[in-house]
């Protein structure tokens, strides 16, 4: 529709964001060897190794790029593409005559996998992702905003008090 647009190309003319924030994607996982997400992954360094330590002592061992709380390990690996295309739109590296471009150009994307690959979790698992986000938060990390783009069959107490959290709060939220 006209007129319904965001205006990116419009706001690209005053600036194509920033690499100084980092947005996390609560989904499928990323796919963070993509060659329009690569280079705007974000990275939690000191677990970059895999040595198989907790290198930075948050309680993840090896979590370069985030989570993944569906398959309890530290690889958020996309198996299913939802999380892969909704980072894209967020933060697929513009300009670089490759696929998409995003909203962000030069945005940081941390992910958190709890969504397996028929796009199914736990509330458990959500509320965990919600979790390390906040703790990567109180380490420092930039993080400016969520993606959820998922939706639950039913209401939980534990996801809404996990969501209504003052501490995430903090963080803006996308939707």
């Amino acid at each position: 529709t006209p007129g319904a647009d965001i205006k990116a190309v419009q706001a690209w003319d005053i600036t194509t964001g920033s690499s100084n924030v980092v947005v996390a994607v609560i989904d499928t996982g990323i796919d963070y060897n993509h060659q329009d997400l690569a280079a705007n992954m974000w990275r939690n360094e000191a677990d970059c190794n895999n040595n198989g330590i907790d290198d930075d002592g948050n309680g993840y061992i090896d979590d370069c790029y985030g989570i993944d709380t569906f398959n309890n390990d530290s690889d958020p690996m996309d198996d299913n593409n939802h999380g892969t295309h909704v980072a894209g739109i967020i933060g697929a590296v513009g300009n670089n005559s490759l696929g998409v471009v995003g909203v962000n150009w030069n945005v940081k994307i941390m992910t958190c996998k709890f969504l397996g690959a028929e796009g199914f979790g736990t509330v458990a698992d959500v509320v965990e992702c919600l979790e390390y986000v906040k703790t990567m938060k109180d380490r420092g990390v930039n993080i400016v905003a969520t993606n959820n783009s998922w939706a639950s069959f039913s209401y939980s107490q534990s996801l809404h008090d996990a969501i209504d959290d003052p501490e995430l709060e903090r963080l803006g939220r996308l939707d």
